[in-house]
């Protein structure tokens, strides 16, 4: 199951870098078609989700969240958005560009998220698809060894994994570079928190979340964390979310 699982994030990996210098509308064609070969091999093994209460709350916050995510789409190019959840204790989401995603039951079960949290988490990823981070942010011509690359990749898609992040901000040090700048990181924050505030879900959830992250990591961050991960550490992202909250909460507000 554990190697079903890398490959998975390989594969979603290697569909952002073998296509990081394409246009908008052939990165997500690209991806489209990797994430459908990888589903499939999912499914084969019996680790797609659809029926358990936590994919079902999965689903309905995706399909709460997509039509905002539509609104805020500035590619030019339309998404065709679609999310896999996937039977597994990891705590991991993440999202493609054109709008190919996946949610992971652990993350939800084992931090106990609400509805309110897990649009914290489907925002941020949506965030990231919706401003083309991937495409942006990777530089083929930077990379001497793809496999390596794609395994640092996968690495910095565990959400707030500071481990995982310190390892991908440390090798860029060494030429390897990062999928994603703690901008870029914080615009998902940013814009994932005004998705989440549009859908109807009360975006005072969101600072919490990080305080969760941090009592499942043992709190592991501090200025190291800060500096070198590609996550901004949770007491960095905590306060800027707690910065927006009043905004976000007024357009709240305005849905109920």
């Amino acid at each position: 199951m554990q190697r079903i699982l890398k490959q998975l994030s390989v594969i979603s990996s290697i569909a952002i870098l073998l296509t990081a210098c394409a246009g908008t509308a052939e990165i997500n064609q690209q991806a489209a078609s990797s994430y459908a070969k990888t589903v499939n091999e999912v499914k084969t093994k019996g680790m797609v989700d659809n029926q358990s209460q936590t994919a079902k709350r999965i689903y309905s916050v995706f399909n709460k969240l997509r039509p905002y995510a539509d609104q805020e789409n500035q590619t030019g190019q339309k998404f065709d958005w679609q999310i896999t959840v996937i039977k597994s204790k990891e705590l991991n989401a993440w999202a493609m560009p054109g709008g190919k995603m996946a949610f992971y039951t652990g993350l939800v079960d084992n931090l106990k998220l609400n509805d309110n949290e897990i649009a914290t988490v489907m925002g941020h990823e949506m965030a990231h698809a919706l401003k083309e981070h991937g495409k942006k942010k990777v530089n083929l011509g930077m990379f001497t060894n793809v496999v390596a690359q794609v395994a640092q990749v996968t690495l910095a898609t565990q959400i707030g994994s500071e481990a995982s992040g310190l390892v991908v901000g440390l090798a860029s040090d060494w030429g390897i570079n990062k999928p994603y700048s703690r901008s870029n990181e914080t615009e998902a924050d940013e814009v994932g928190l005004f998705l989440m505030a549009k859908a109807g879900y009360n975006p005072a959830a969101a600072p919490g979340l990080w305080d969760k992250m941090a009592q499942k990591t043992g709190g592991s961050g501090g200025v190291l964390a800060a500096l070198s991960s590609t996550h901004p550490n949770d007491k960095a992202r905590k306060a800027n979310l707690q910065r927006l909250l009043p905004e976000a909460i007024a357009i709240y507000k305005n849905k109920k």
